[in-house]
């Protein structure tokens, strides 16, 4: 098995993420960027199997999570920002190219990351996120008339709001099944571990939040508005890269966000795998099925033993 490596990048002015590394230094990149509310440990079951393959895997704390910065400013967390500390990833190894693999938000980033520098991205994967069609009109706005004020990611939007509730227990924000809201604040929720987590990593998680907080992720979706706005330089471009997408049957992002808005959008899907049973966080639900498939998506796209750097 590689070592498993504990780095520190600078990926902008300010901006250090804290990068957990494994696999042979000159092995084609794959990066794994996690979602909220997760950090780098989310990965945990996909680091030794794709570095023994061949490849030099990074699984980054995103910026305003875990041991990585967090930035201030809630637009330092759009889309560009983003971006930028993906490619700053990929230059620190030297790769002119790399695998993006992303879950939950870190999915949007891959997804973007491909359509806005394709140059750079051999393959994406997606996983519980699909890559969807810039709306017709600021999202915020559309959410909250169709699913009204309590929906999670419109309720996210009040600096301090979310934050105060989120907080107050960091083992219940975590371990719960329930989807956060005001009417989840009140309520009379006390749940046990999630049965894809031991009780040890469930407290990796709760002494992470308990340190840093709710405020780095609850700004990804602070900047839904902002990324719809940037997102204009793309209109009329393509997903044209290798891609894959993994989800669980049982995700409830599909109500809202299917598999289907890909459709015209991602050119190149190769497969869209759906793990029956499974929820949102299919890469620690479902560990070996996903590792299956990433290894049998990237031997077909960007083989380990062929791939130059």
């Amino acid at each position: 098995m590689s070592a498993v490596e504990h780095l520190r990048v600078t990926t902008a002015p300010g901006v250090d993420l804290h990068v957990v590394a494994t696999g042979p230094a000159d092995g084609p990149v794959v990066l794994l960027l996690h979602g909220f509310p997760e950090l780098a440990y989310s990965w945990r079951h996909q680091l030794a199997p794709l570095a023994d393959a061949g490849y030099r895997v990074l699984a980054p704390d995103m910026r305003g999570f875990g041991q990585s910065s967090r930035p201030e400013p809630i637009e330092a967390y759009d889309n560009d920002a983003l971006r930028g500390d993906v490619l700053a990833l990929m230059d620190h190894t030297g790769a002119g190219r790399a695998a993006v693999v992303g879950h939950d938000w870190g999915s949007s980033v891959a997804w973007h990351v491909a359509l806005a520098a394709p140059e750079r991205v051999a393959c994406v994967v997606g996983m519980s996120v699909p890559a969807v069609p810039r709306a017709p009109a600021p999202p915020i706005a559309i959410m909250r008339r169709h699913l009204g004020e309590d929906f999670y990611m419109v309720w996210f939007q009040e600096p301090g709001a979310a934050e105060a509730v989120l907080e107050a227990d960091p083992r219940r924000t975590l371990a719960t099944t329930k989807v956060w809201t005001e009417a989840w604040a009140t309520s009379d929720d006390d749940p046990a571990c999630p049965p894809f987590l031991s009780e040890e990593d469930l407290q990796v998680y709760v002494d992470a939040y308990t340190e840093t907080g709710f405020r780095g992720g609850l700004n990804y979706y602070r900047n839904v508005d902002r990324n719809w706005e940037t997102g204009a330089a793309y209109d009329g471009r393509t997903i044209d890269v290798p891609a894959l997408f993994i989800t669980g049957s049982r995700d409830p992002v599909a109500k809202f966000m299917p598999k289907e808005a890909m459709d015209g959008l991602v050119t190149d899907l190769r497969d869209a795998v759906v793990l029956e049973g499974a929820g949102h966080w299919v890469q620690q639900e479902r560990p070996d099925e996903v590792n299956a498939a990433l290894l049998s998506f990237l031997s077909a796209t960007f083989p380990a033993a062929a791939s130059p750097r």
